[in-house]
């Protein structure tokens, strides 16, 4: 199958990355040339795309994991007709152009997903054969496949030696994902040394344990092998596929099989003499054959594949009319008529109830009402209160065993909503991400706040690609008490409020919580984090305080000042409100005019206008108080540089949660006392004219 034609596209790709990366003297330029007769392959034989509409929404999916190689990407991209001009790969890794150091979804047409921090990819490729078996599975009918597509991508050594790709791989294997394969550049160089230093297990028996399947292509030159392979993966529907393809980094260049093609720019002299050895023209630089781009281009150019898709969902309304509209407005993102009328109202109770079970409650309720609304939890359902009731399990129909309802009823099926993603954080973070980018499903995933670290570097990307993800961190302060400073959480708030895009929201109660939910599925291009509590916080009695749809704002007059303009200002979130509540009753017995501010989202309250934000925080009251059981980091933003923090700057301690909140000083007695010095301290400093 190598013949002169397919020689010619194979090594236009390898000259337009080489070149992209020489001219902006940055880049990898390794990957490319080795992987690129399989990529070649892969785009021009197999792949099922729409340049003309890269959102097509039937498509075959692409991930290049090891997005190091990016300059192979664009030139895929370039020679398939997407819109993507040879200008913009000459300004590789330049201010503004869509040919960026590292794959980015929503800058480039017909990126799927942010890549470059290694083994990412290769969970969201899991997260979108997750979101294609789900939505087959619960649109499709006989002679109605509407949703028939695989995931495929190019893995590298460094993507596998990544912990989250070995958790994504041990649960892709388990839920038999039989539509997702990817194709392993195994040229056995990372960037520092070659991989006998650090990585010399056998990869073929560690993906076969998992329950992949497996095969080898020993020359990763030879097309006719790697077509052979790629068919055979496909055939494999019980099996999630990794083809093994041996390929030597930096191939045809005076650096091949050395750890510096891998990161560096060859030199023009060596790109010289990689052409020549390859046979390329070295003049003129980014040379793309008019006969290999039409070769490229004629599978995609008349966009019959997508035509006759269009064709078959018009089919499929007529015989399913209800399911189609669904269907139709989930791969649109958008919410049913009402989703959003009468949700819960939670009864004013001094005792109360943990915001995680209210999430439990308004969760169920939303589920009922949004079809596309999905997810599950690190093995901590029972604790995070995230199971779907009656909704199913997702999984492979095989593993039905004696409880044939699944954990949380409903049965066991790829049409589950309920997905079991074991004790993998990471994973979990990276598949939801694969979910979001997918389209389709809005997905959700839960575990305690103090694991957030796990999933710490999914949730960035999901903030960089501007994703619908929802995450649900329960058990979110020192409050949780016994289980002692391994799980309480202290610098985690401030740490997840530092990552740009993402929205965090810690409610003071049940029904903050209800708008907490409400505000999480409204935004649609970026992540949330609902922070909840492990123990009861109070409901608040809103005839008495302001309604709780003041959190959609992101912070909100609470409580008034008896007098018109307040001596003091509480500020506090989640658990930390009732305790302001009940300062600020003592601090008015006193004589002190307060008003407590519940602040559930700093990122919500800068998003209001500043009329708003001054009226909610007038800067003439200086005398403020931010109370929070978490880092005191931030803080001094909204309390002032004059203020106070009552918060938590070591880790907690193993005892019952009021007695650990007691004595780190979350009392009435200690704002009490921190408000007077406050006071006066800010009465001095008018006094003597300080500002």
């Amino acid at each position: 199958m190598n013949s002169d034609l397919d020689l010619l596209c194979v090594n236009m790709l390898r000259f337009l990355s080489i070149d992209a990366v020489q001219n902006a003297e940055s880049g990898h330029p390794g990957l490319p040339l080795d992987a690129a007769p399989m990529a070649y392959m892969l785009w021009a034989r197999h792949l099922k795309h729409s340049p003309r509409n890269p959102e097509w929404f039937d498509r075959d999916r692409f991930i290049l994991s090891a997005g190091h190689g990016s300059a192979l990407l664009y030139s895929l991209l370039l020679a398939s007709g997407y819109e993507l001009p040879l200008e913009e790969l000459k300004r590789f890794r330049r201010w503004g152009s869509l040919t960026p150091g590292h794959p980015e979804r929503g800058r480039t047409p017909g990126i799927e997903t942010t890549t470059g921090p290694l083994g990412q990819g290769f969970g969201n490729g899991v997260g979108m054969a997750v979101a294609e078996a789900h939505l087959a599975a619960r649109y499709n009918h006989p002679g109605h496949e509407i949703i028939n597509h695989f995931t495929f991508g190019i893995v590298s050594d460094g993507d596998l030696m990544e912990g989250v790709a070995s958790e994504a791989a041990s649960l892709a294997g388990h839920l038999k994902l039989g539509k997702l394969i990817y194709l392993y550049d195994c040229n056995r160089v990372s960037l520092a040394a070659g991989t006998d230093i650090t990585f010399t297990e056998d990869v073929e028996k560690r993906f076969r344990a998992y329950g992949w399947h497996t095969r080898a292509v020993d020359d990763g030159n030879d097309l006719a092998a790697l077509d052979r392979a790629i068919r055979a993966a496909k055939r494999e529907r019980e099996r999630p596929s990794l083809i093994v393809v041996k390929t030597h980094i930096g191939f045809g260049s005076p650096r091949q099989d050395s750890f510096k093609a891998h990161g560096e720019p060859l030199g023009a002299e060596n790109v010289k003499l990689t052409k020549r050895n390859l046979g390329w023209p070295e003049e003129p630089d980014f040379f793309a054959t008019e006969q290999a781009l039409k070769h490229f281009r004629r599978r995609t150019a008349r966009g019959t594949m997508e035509k006759r898709w269009n064709a078959a969902l018009d089919a499929y309304a007529a015989a399913y009319p209800e399911e189609a509209a669904e269907l139709r407005r989930a791969m649109k993102s958008e919410l049913p008529e009402g989703w959003d009328r009468g949700l819960p109202e939670f009864p004013a109770d001094p005792k109360g109830a943990a915001t995680r079970a209210a999430s439990g409650k308004v969760l169920n309720e939303l589920a009922a009402r949004i079809p596309s609304l999905a997810g599950g939890d690190a093995d901590l359902a029972p604790s995070t209160n995230s199971s779907l009731k009656g909704m199913g399990d997702f999984e492979h129909p095989s593993r039905a065993g004696g409880d044939d309802q699944g954990s949380a009823g409903g049965g066991w099926s790829y049409a589950g909503r309920n997905i079991h993603f074991g004790v993998r954080e990471h994973a979990m973070g990276a598949i939801l991400n694969g979910m979001a980018t997918h389209g389709g499903i809005i997905p959700f995933g839960a575990t305690f706040l103090v694991f957030s670290d796990y999933m710490r570097p999914a949730i960035r990307l999901a903030a960089l690609m501007e994703i619908r993800v929802i995450y649900i961190f329960t058990h979110d302060s020192i409050g949780i008490g016994q289980d002692g400073p391994t799980h309480q959480p202290v610098g985690h708030l401030a740490s997840l409020r530092a990552v740009p895009g993402l929205v965090v929201i810690r409610p003071c109660d049940a029904n903050e919580t209800v708008f907490a939910w409400k505000k999480a599925l409204e935004i649609r291009d970026r992540p949330v984090a609902l922070i909840l509590t492990r123990q009861k916080v109070p409901v608040l009695d809103r005839r008495e305080f302001a309604p709780a749809e003041g959190l959609e704002k992101g912070a909100y007059v609470l409580a008034e000042a008896s007098d018109e303009k307040p001596r003091l200002i509480l500020i506090a979130t989640g658990s930390e409100v009732p305790l302001a509540v009940s300062a600020r009753a003592e601090l008015e017995k006193r004589g002190i005019s307060t008003r407590v501010v519940s602040m559930p989202s700093w990122e919500l309250f800068e998003a209001q206008p500043p009329e708003y934000r001054e009226y909610v925080l007038p800067s003439s009251v200086r005398a403020r108080i931010a109370v929070e059981a978490a880092s005191p980091l931030g803080w001094h933003r909204y309390a002032g540089t004059e203020g106070d923090v009552i918060a938590v700057d070591r880790f907690g301690a193993s005892a019952p949660g009021d007695e650990v909140m007691r004595k780190y000083g979350f009392t009435v007695e200690n704002i009490l006392e921190r408000a007077l010095i406050i006071i006066r301290k800010v009465h001095s400093s008018q006094f003597t004219g300080h500002s």
